[in-house]
């Protein structure tokens, strides 16, 4: 797969540009598209600016409303619900990532639920931006149903991404960001395309055999990490982001890629924590530092591969992507660029 660099101001306002040629406000595509490309500057490419033509062909056949109005209605303090209103997911998730910090400024702890949204990209680069303002960060959403309940055979759970940020005075926050299943659908799906094999323990067939067929996978379900224990995460997850927010869940939430014209009503969670309210910067920082410490002094196993914390090798990523510029699939530019009107003729 041939690649591109692409520095980060220049990639942000390609995709700005697309998503608004695609029917949305300016300032609102600018949002969208600061989570996608945050997403490529962690190397998170499946989530990354290859999902705008995807959010667009949706909004062409009605799947998505790109000039939705996201409302927010405070409940109490700390406590907001968002009506995503079937807008595209990464605006409804930006409106509860606001929502959740308004409250934590207010209450130390602020909690969002968001409804009536779709794919709102990875958790990290919420994460990320809630870090940079002082806040921790408990973030899950649900998902269409990709992972089969512990013991049977028919997807009934999605895999549902869950994350947790730290910030860190110091330094680069620790971030976990992660979806509940041993191998996203996205890789799956991509090594179907190249006629690859799977790793085993990745997924299983219709009939719940484990297979090494990424084909036979996607005609079957995920595999959920840990087993029986990520089976449960998964679902309390959908408990939390789905049922909690009057959102869907289970198999009440649409499938994008099997019915591209119904709205998903997927369901978010964003939990801050205003962590000034715990003690100084200066008091976080050292700990952090001493934490950090433990961790990296720990002896490896392989010398090559030195213990890192969790999201160090996508905030390597990131600070190397400021740097040098953003590197993303060719193919993915040029059909950015197509979208964004500014793709070169020959």
């Amino acid at each position: 797969m041939s690649e591109a660099i692409i520095p980060e101001p220049r990639l942000l306002d390609l995709a700005t540009r697309a998503l608004a040629a695609g029917g949305m406000r300016l300032n609102e595509a600018g949002q969208v598209a600061r989570i996608l490309v945050l997403a490529d500057l962690f190397g998170v490419r499946t989530h990354g600016i290859s999902r705008v033509p995807q959010y667009l062909n949706r909004v062409k056949v009605g799947g998505i409303d790109a000039q939705a109005d996201v409302s927010i209605l405070r409940l109490a303090a700390g406590v907001a619900t968002v009506d995503g209103r079937n807008g595209i997911g990464p605006l409804v998730g930006m409106r509860a990532l606001e929502a959740a910090m308004d409250g934590a400024r207010a209450a130390g702890i602020g909690a969002a639920f968001a409804r009536g949204s779709n794919h709102f990209g990875p958790i990290m680069p919420y994460a990320l931006l809630a870090a940079q303002q002082g806040f921790a960060s408990i973030i899950a959403s649900n998902a269409t149903t990709t992972i089969a309940p512990w013991g049977g055979k028919d997807t009934r759970v999605g895999n549902n991404p869950i994350g947790i940020g730290v910030p860190n005075p110091g330094g680069d926050p620790v971030i976990l960001d992660m979806a509940l299943s041993v191998a996203a659908r996205a890789k799956i799906r991509a090594l179907a395309e190249r006629g690859e094999p799977l790793p085993e323990g990745w997924a299983a067939d219709a009939e719940g055999r484990p297979t090494t067929d990424a084909r036979a996978a996607l005609a079957g379900f995920l595999l959920p990490v840990g087993g029986h224990k990520g089976y449960g995460l998964a679902v309390m997850v959908d408990m939390l982001a789905g049922l909690l927010s009057g959102a869907s869940y289970l198999t009440h939430v649409q499938a994008w890629d099997k019915n591209p014209g119904a709205a998903q009503d997927l369901g978010h969670v964003f939990i801050l924590i205003d962590t000034s309210k715990l003690g100084s910067a200066d008091w976080l920082r050292e700990r952090m530092a001493d934490f950090a410490a433990i961790l990296h002094d720990t002896p490896a196993a392989d010398p090559g591969a030195p213990v890192m914390l969790p999201g160090e090798r996508e905030m390597a990523s990131y600070a190397r992507s400021q740097r040098e510029g953003v590197r993303v699939a060719a193919a993915d530019l040029q059909k950015l660029e197509e979208l964004a009107g500014t793709a070169k003729t020959s």
